[in-house]
């Protein structure tokens, strides 16, 4: 994300083109919240919209993704108080691999994102602030999170055993499957909290949201 200072330059920037100061020139970009004292701008929605269509093929709403970014602020913002460590470029590397290992080719992964006027740099921004994120919660919450060994079997007998006979497969052993389901439980668990934790934050913050108002 762009530092205080180069948010406030452009802020003040595209006040001036609202203003007429800037004549005609185009105005390239808007603020499109405030979260505290500092802003979203339209650029920020754009880039995580072309990111969500590389990597699902499509993205969903403009609102939607600015409430995601809300919620990365708030996230990001406590994490860097706490002085959360930010992921090694060894670390983005590798999410950037399997991000590229996610397609057909490598082939087909250049030519989506040529598509999407992403660069490799974009990308590597997007990818290390998702494995920053997502660590930090995970960091905060994990230790919260408790599985009864009831849930990893019913979850196994509910949800692993029909979807793999639906594929005409026999299902593994559940001691074979019990780490991967106590993983994807507790990851279960991590979302729940956050979710909760994010809603609870909003409400503590003076956020103001102005994309229908800038789109008009």
């Amino acid at each position: 994300m762009r530092s205080p200072m180069m948010r406030a330059l452009l802020a003040v920037l595209v006040a001036m083109a609202a203003g007429g100061f800037l004549g005609a020139q185009e105005i390239l970009d808007r603020i499109v919240a405030r979260v505290e004292n500092d802003i979203i701008l339209f650029s920020d929605v754009r880039a995580l919209s072309r990111y969500q269509e590389l990597v699902d093929g499509k993205s969903e709403t403009e609102d939607q993704i600015l409430d995601r970014l809300i919620d990365q602020w708030i996230v990001r913002t406590e994490a860097d108080v706490s002085h959360f460590p930010h992921p090694s470029d060894a670390d983005i590397d590798s999410g950037v691999s399997r991000l590229q290992k996610s397609f057909a080719s490598i082939d087909e992964y250049e030519a989506r994102k040529k598509q999407n006027g992403l660069s490799d740099a974009e990308i590597r921004r997007i990818v290390g602030l998702q494995l920053f994120l997502s660590n930090y919660l995970d960091s905060r919450f994990r230790p919260g999170v408790q599985i009864d060994p009831k849930a990893i079997e019913d979850f196994y007998v509910n949800k692993v055993v029909p979807q793999v006979k639906s594929r005409g497969q026999e299902p593994p052993p559940l001691d074979a499957a019990r780490d991967f389901i106590q993983e994807a439980l507790i990851q279960q668990g991590i979302n729940e909290q956050a979710d909760r934790w994010l809603k609870e934050s909003r409400v503590r913050l003076h956020i103001e949201k102005l994309l229908e108002e800038g789109a008009r």
